[in-house]
């Protein structure tokens, strides 16, 4: 099959990442951090080095690695605890003495986050807005920095990259002008972790989450955030940490505080390998060779005229030379959405898939973004490339279209 999914989860994987999990899990798969044998402390020395090769690649040395089972699970746990901060509790009451907690978010997050923030807007702990967009998807920051001066942020949470549509948003200026407003700032780094170069480590940036099946090139189960050190964040699960087990709270060391329950060994194992291949193939290669990958996916697209592409705001790339392409101020991932006439965007998934093209279809989990795109309800057909995306790929999904083209 070929696969144009890899927003979902990028595949295949480097193959020392299938290598190495085999062989660590057959020959160390002790539980870390629950003995003082051999293999207890060869798991938790690879845990060790798989936080230092996270530290490198998002240039963090200077803030805490926390694993979670998944990257919607480290944004639960980073806004309902930064929710529940008795820090930020305290920043701002009305006139009642009542908490009033404002928190600005992109309209192109995923359902990871919005359902988070819903909950807490339902419950009126906290009123949402969501910034404003002009119609090429840029931002005003001169309008953004009067709407944090009418009504000042509390908490900003945006993603680097749209899951949608592969835009990549300028979160640093972003992060810059909040922390005018000594707001705390979440990055959703599902889409860019190992692909985009970010400075992590800035000051102006106090979590960044990350996936590792996606652009880290790693197995499911296994994504976490970064966090600035000495940040009080309230933990929101509980349990066992293998540490200060007679301590009915959680203890206050890091990264103790955050990962109760046995850590997925075979899943840091499979992160460390694709950390390292990043690291040994560099972050910068990785990202032309998506964007390569990326312009051949719209050149076939455009081929023909019952595809639209949506939210691709820059020039076309038929007409730019590849080192034009790849140096357009205005940056995408290896994502593109479109709309093809005559399939439902909602159940195209399944027409591709008896072609042999994987794909995903309808919304993505991110109705705000097909709402502020024009393409909700029914949501759009994301194809996504990966640096192992391959030309047989490519072939596969012109007799694709070729086929659509006949037969619908």
């Amino acid at each position: 099959m070929a696969y144009f999914d890899n927003a979902a989860t990028t595949f295949p994987k480097p193959q020392c990442v299938y290598d190495f999990m085999d062989s660590f899990y057959r020959n160390n798969g002790g539980s870390a951090g629950r003995g003082s044998h051999a293999l207890s402390l060869t798991a938790g020395k690879l845990i060790s080095d798989t936080r230092k090769h996270l530290q490198e690649i998002l240039h963090c040395q200077n803030k805490e690695i926390i694993f979670t089972p998944t990257a919607t699970i480290a944004l639960n746990m980073i806004l309902q605890g930064v929710l529940a901060s008795t820090t930020l509790s305290k920043r701002n009451r009305n006139a009642d003495g009542e908490r009033s907690r404002t928190v600005y978010t992109s309209p192109f997050e995923h359902n990871a986050v919005t359902r988070v923030l819903n909950h807490f807007e339902q419950n009126e702990s906290i009123k949402v807005n969501v910034l404003p967009v002009q119609k090429n998807l840029s931002y005003d920051f001169t309008e953004i920095e009067s709407l944090f001066k009418k009504d000042k942020p509390d908490l900003l949470v945006v993603s680097h990259a749209s899951n949608v549509i592969g835009l990549v948003q300028p979160v640093e200026k972003l992060c810059l002008l909040a922390k005018k407003f000594d707001c705390v700032t979440v990055l959703d780094m599902a889409q860019t972790a190992g692909l985009v170069d970010l400075n992590v480590g800035l000051e102006t940036v106090d979590f960044a989450v990350f996936a590792g099946h996606k652009t880290l090139y790693g197995p499911t189960g296994i994504s976490g955030f970064a966090m600035k050190a000495g940040f009080d964040l309230s933990p929101v699960l509980f349990g066992g940490t293998g540490y200060e087990s007679a301590n009915q709270d959680m203890p206050k060391d890091i990264p103790q505080r955050y990962e109760m329950g046995t850590l997925n060994i075979s899943g840091v194992a499979g992160l460390y390998a694709s950390t390292g291949w990043i690291l040994e193939t560099g972050i910068e290669s990785i990202w032309m060779k998506e964007q390569e990958h990326r312009k051949c996916l719209l050149e076939i697209l455009r081929k023909y005229d019952f595809v639209k592409v949506v939210g691709n705001c820059h020039t076309d790339s038929r007409f730019l030379t590849k080192s034009q392409y790849l140096e357009q101020e205005v940056k995408y991932a290896g994502i593109v959405s479109c709309l093809i006439e005559g399939v439902p965007s909602d159940t195209a998934a399944s027409v591709f898939s008896e072609q042999n093209i994987a794909v995903r279809s309808g919304l993505q989990c991110a109705p705000l973004a097909h709402k502020t795109l024009g393409t909700f309800p029914a949501g759009t057909v994301r194809f996504s490339t990966s640096y192992l995306t391959g030309e047989e790929d490519f072939l596969e999904l012109e007799k694709a279209m070729e086929w659509i083209r006949e037969n619908i």
